[in-house]
Formats: C-alpha cells, sequence, structure tokens
C-alpha cells in the first residue's frame, strides 16, 4: 500500500473558490476513478493557502492505472478548464507505511 501525499498551495484569495469548485465538480471525479481518499484537509496554522490530500493506492502500478482512467474522463478536462489559474504551487510524495502504522 501507498499514500500519495500531495499539497497545492492556491492563489491568495481563491481559498473558498478552489474547495468549493473541487468538491462540486474535481471530488466526484477523482472518487469514481481514484476511489480511496483518506483525507483532505485545509492548512489553519504555518503555510496558508495550502490543502493537503492524501489517496490510498496497492502500488504505483494500481495508481497510474486509476489516474489514467481519471484523465480520460472528460468531466475531468472541464473541471482542470475550470480551476485553471487557482493553484501557484504543488508537492506530491509518495509514502509507504511502516510496520508499525495503523493505515496499512
Amino acid at each position: 500500500m501507498i499514500i500519495d501525499h500531495r499539497t497545492y498551495t492556491i492563489a491568495h484569495g481563491r481559498e473558498k473558490e478552489y474547495l468549493d469548485l473541487f468538491e462540486r465538480e474535481g471530488l466526484p471525479v477523482q472518487l469514481r476513478h481514484l476511489g480511496d481518499l483518506v483525507g483532505y484537509f485545509r492548512t489553519t496554522l504555518g503555510p496558508l493557502n495550502q490543502v493537503v490530500h492524501l489517496w490510498r493506492f496497492e502500488n504505483l502500478a494500481d495508481m497510474d492505472a486509476r489516474r489514467a482512467a481519471r484523465d480520460a474522463d472528460p468531466a475531468w478536462d472541464e473541471y482542470k478548464r475550470k480551476s485553471a489559474g487557482m493553484l501557484t504551487a504543488q508537492e506530491n510524495k509518495i509514502l509507504a507505511p511502516t510496520s508499525f502504522s495503523p493505515i496499512k
């Protein structure tokens, strides 16, 4: 099992707009194709205007296959068009659980 950990920095003043759009149009597409959402968070202390989302996959091949299906969905293209310019930075990590992690 792996976790795709993504941190997006949202353009100043656009956090509510981004989160509303993602919940309404991006999230349904991602849930349809990616499935296992572990969590979606916004920062309240530290670097502001950031969201962190965590998605669970069996392995990198599983992640690639699910993301390819999402990318082929016309609704995903429409969401990307509407959200263009809302993000100013992105950081991605792939996490693997330790032997004692409660999530495996």
